[in-house]
């Protein structure tokens, strides 16, 4: 993926492009306006710094390398990427179409799309898919489309690590500032990155669920808070589809998930599970094979995949499910518990030592 596509992505999903992104020294990642003409004002407040990347309608564009010397990029592009139903698109090359969540069920897939929740019934189809892959082990096979992105993670239960006004702005028509098309306000153009920044943290703090901001304009806070809170697996979720994306890109399909809807060793499935956070390692697998999926941060892309023979799955599914060698020795046997976790350990993810989280609903 080019840079200005993995910019336009972090920008409508609300998660860095790759792990371990670091944020720019001056203004905003990524930045896309709705009207040409506050092209000047964002760049002489300071939202956009010299490494940003600015999308900006009808415009011409600039080079797209960005650096300390070299001055934001601008990248032009036409239609939208903000409004479900629509289409951006960058050039010839490069098309991305906007779906609202629910009717996504019943549009045939035609190329890049982002994914928004953009009402309570959008949401209320969010959550309905997800219920029924955590229970019955079935994922939305939309979703698991390897062009589909869904938007605003963070606040659909991915948390906001990463998120906020320094990685990603919105600039609507006219001139107020969000993380998101659908975010709550945080400033007026002309507003500094810093009082952005401020009006982010505050918006966030005291809140049951973050993010409160980037679907603030269209789910009622208390709604969306009470959903989460109902779920607190739904970051394992989010990154059970992510896995299943990128799995499927590669060319492996039909993929059961550890905790949705089963285990791999039946006796487990009774036993509370630490491995419910989405930073933790998933083990995928099917009749074929078995995979353990985790995130990375020493790696490139901050995603790593692993093929095991199916005694080692066994052991790891158990070290996930349990936290500890000791407690995991129940359900598999240790000369695979020990060396599965020496292995995963010194390779940067360790599978032991998480601590159990509630099943909610």
């Amino acid at each position: 993926m080019s840079a200005t596509k993995r910019h336009l992505m972090q920008w409508g999903t609300g998660r860095p492009a790759t792990a371990g992104s670091r944020e720019p020294r001056h203004g905003a990642a990524t930045v896309v306006l709705e009207d040409p003409g506050h092209l000047a004002a964002v760049l002489a407040s300071g939202l956009a710094g010299p490494e940003s990347v600015v999308f900006v309608p009808g415009h011409p564009g600039t080079e797209a390398d960005t650096g300390p010397d070299s001055g934001p990029a601008v990248i032009g592009y036409e239609g939208s990427f903000s409004e479900p139903g629509g289409e951006g698109s960058i050039g010839s090359d490069f098309y991305l179409q906007v779906q609202s969540y629910g009717v996504s069920a019943y549009m045939s897939v035609v190329g890049p799309t982002l994914l928004r929740v953009a009402d309570d019934n959008d949401f209320e189809a969010f959550l309905d898919d997800a219920d029924r892959a955590r229970h019955d082990g079935v994922f939305a096979d939309f979703l698991t489309h390897p062009v589909m992105q869904l938007a605003d993670l963070p606040a659909l239960g991915a948390g906001p690590a990463g998120d906020g006004p320094l990685l990603r702005l919105h600039i609507a028509a006219d001139g107020s500032l969000s993380t998101s098309p659908a975010g709550r306000r945080l400033g007026t153009l002309g507003d500094s990155p810093d009082v952005l920044a401020e009006n982010w943290q505050r918006l966030n703090e005291g809140v049951a669920q973050a993010c409160s901001v980037a679907l603030g304009l269209v789910l009622p806070e208390d709604g969306r808070s009470a959903a989460l809170a109902a779920r607190p697996w739904l970051g394992r979720y989010l990154a059970a589809v992510e896995g299943l994306r990128d799995l499927r890109a590669r060319g492996l399909d039909r993929l059961r998930v550890s905790g949705f809807g089963g285990r791999m060793v039946p006796a487990l499935e009774a036993v509370p599970g630490a491995d419910l956070g989405g930073d933790v390692p998933l083990l995928l697998w099917n009749e074929d094979a078995s995979f353990l999926y985790g995130a990375d941060a020493s790696s490139g892309s901050g995603r790593r995949l692993f093929q095991l023979e199916r005694k080692a799955a066994q052991a790891a599914e158990a070290l996930l499910v349990l936290g500890s060698r000791p407690a995991a020795a129940e359900f598999a046997d240790e000369e695979h518990l020990a060396a599965v976790d020496r292995f995963f350990t010194g390779v940067g993810l360790p599978l032991a030592g998480a601590a159990p989280v509630p099943a909610g609903r």
